[in-house]
């Protein structure tokens, strides 16, 4: 695997776990309510959903890729299509169709499994996010390397939920997310329209030379 490979998968990961979204918003409302340990608890319990839903994509990703190279094209596309309708929708978003944060919960960590493995965002997104970030390096994918890209990818979202965890328990912290949630929104449109450029830039070459 080469290093270029590995901090491809691990920013994958990282990037799919600090993104605003359901789940990182909830953990911002159960900070709130009830500290750090309790948003802690349950993005203990939303990372097993982040495993499934991580490993899901990237058996679909190889899959696509050993079937052959159209197959990996098509995907890339469509994953591109994908993002660029969720930056869309972000960055034209308004205040009152920005989601608002969870409130307590009295269980975190089993609160945090159900909403992991039932956010029924989480598969797209995670196929999309990966696909656009190792289409450059699509060639490399292979089943043997599968789970060290699963770990690779828990490890970055492992890094994403420790900063979410040091922050998640700071009044300021969560006063500033709260004031700026709208730009922040924006602004993860803006990044997601620009993966959704760079998967496109990948795979529309591939399926003319494929037609041609």
């Amino acid at each position: 695997m080469t290093p270029s490979l590995l901090m491809a998968v691990l920013a994958s990961g990282f990037i799919y776990g600090i993104t605003p979204g359901p789940g990182v918003l909830a953990v911002f409302g159960i900070g709130a309510a009830r500290g750090r340990r309790a948003g802690a608890g349950f993005l203990c319990g939303h990372l097993l959903g982040d495993v499934v839903w991580c490993s899901t994509a990237l058996i679909a990703i190889v899959g696509a890729r050993e079937i052959g190279s159209a197959a990996f094209d098509v995907l890339g596309v469509l994953s591109g299509l994908y993002l660029f309708w969720l930056g869309l929708r972000a960055v034209r978003a308004r205040r009152s169709s920005v989601e608002a944060p969870q409130g307590p919960a009295r269980q975190p960590f089993w609160h945090g499994i159900l909403f992991g493995l039932t956010n029924p965002k989480a598969y797209p997104v995670a196929v999309a996010t990966f696909t656009a970030l190792l289409s450059s390096r699509a060639e490399l994918l292979h089943w043997s390397m599968l789970p060290w890209l699963i770990v690779l990818s828990f490890v970055g979202g492992l890094m994403a939920y420790a900063i979410l965890i040091g922050i998640v328990g700071a009044r300021q912290v969560r006063n500033v997310y709260l004031r700026h949630e709208l730009l922040i929104t924006r602004l993860c449109g803006v990044m997601f329209i620009g993966f959704a450029i760079n998967a496109l830039a990948h795979a529309l070459p591939g399926l003319v030379t494929n037609k041609a």
